[in-house]
């Protein structure tokens, strides 16, 4: 690709430009058609009607092209709800397999004859030993007892705090009158059932996701879930599909991925999050989107806690220094950039 063909060449200079517009893009743009008004003939010399065909010929093209891009990432955010809906019922089915064959087998094993001869040999050793010591093992019994008194009374105390909150389910979440609700560290799942006798469709819902505010219903009835979220939420890369034509599937993913939810909205009652029982995971178990995300975010994370500059932060700079060095007649002495 040549350097006229690159439509990225400029993105550092007008990316520098936007951060000192204050007015927004409403600023920018001004500023831009001024530079024509001020340095070009573009309003005079080539006729106001031709210009103004010009400039809607451009917008035109990119409207269609952003309004392309949208409605293919909400056919991949779909796609990927899809996905990750199938595999954890895929998930869910194993473990139920597995925990069925875990009931299934025997819970009493037949010992050997040298195994059996040794159980004996043991039993009559501590026999032995208590009759030798007599009495002598009732205090440390009875510090034990007292030391898991102490112990129980502690833990008590300081349950006493979260006196009333719901023990989580399965899913670290909880089993609400309306949804039913799951959680892992870098995202919530909210499950909706609704009780209707048709198939129902994306029109038929009204579903508003917000960083901090969530609203879900069907159209032309109350609300099933609405208010305000526990923690603030990636609004991009949440997303919600409609799952066996009755029940509304949502995921949501947390901003803050080092922190259990107690409740998803505040008006719901909370779990006892000190209970929560999060299961190990690696880095390979992870499907390679999710991998590459969140090997970016240690990687970032390293590099954040040695002063240096984000992945996302170097890339700019790059394209700043590839801009500067295109451009050695230019003065970047004055200019910021962040």
């Amino acid at each position: 690709m040549s350097q006229n063909s690159d439509p990225e060449r400029f993105d550092g200079m007008l990316v520098t430009m936007a951060q000192q517009c204050e007015g927004g893009i409403k600023e920018l743009l001004g500023n831009f058609f001024g530079f024509l008004q001020r340095k070009t003939d573009f309003y005079t010399g080539t006729g106001s009607a031709q210009a103004e065909e010009l400039v809607m010929s451009s917008f035109r093209k990119y409207q269609s092209e952003a309004q392309k891009l949208k409605k293919e990432q909400v056919e991949k955010e779909k796609k990927k709800a899809e996905k990750k809906a199938k595999e954890k019922a895929e998930a869910e089915k194993k473990k139920r397999e597995e925990e069925a064959k875990k009931e299934d087998a025997p819970k009493i094993k037949e010992l050997t004859d040298e195994e059996a001869a040794q159980l004996q040999r043991e039993i009559d050793q501590e026999k032995e030993g208590v009759k030798a010591n007599g009495d002598a093992g009732e205090p440390k019994k009875q510090k034990t007892e007292e030391k898991e008194k102490k112990t129980d009374e502690e833990d008590e105390e300081e349950d006493e705090k979260d006196k009333g909150k719901l023990k989580p389910n399965a899913g670290n979440g909880a089993d609400l009158p309306n949804y039913k609700w799951t959680q892992t560290l870098g995202e919530v799942e909210i499950r909706i059932p609704f009780d209707v006798s048709f198939a129902l469709k994306g029109k038929d819902m009204v579903v508003d996701i917000a960083k901090k505010h969530i609203k879900v219903g069907m159209k032309g009835h109350p609300p099933v879930l609405e208010g305000e979220l526990c923690n603030n939420i990636k609004v991009d890369d949440s997303t919600w599909c409609i799952q066996d034509k009755k029940e509304v599937l949502i995921n949501l993913e947390k901003v803050n991925q080092m922190e259990w939810w107690s409740r998803v909205v505040t008006s719901d009652p909370e779990i006892n999050t000190k209970k929560v029982q999060p299961e190990n995971s690696k880095l390979s178990d992870l499907d390679g989107e999710t991998r590459s995300m969140v090997e970016k975010m240690m990687y970032d994370q390293r590099q954040k806690e040695m002063g240096k500059p984000t992945s996302d932060e170097q890339k700019k700079q790059d394209v700043m220094k590839k801009f500067m060095e295109q451009h050695p007649e230019m003065d970047f002495s004055k200019c910021k950039f962040n």
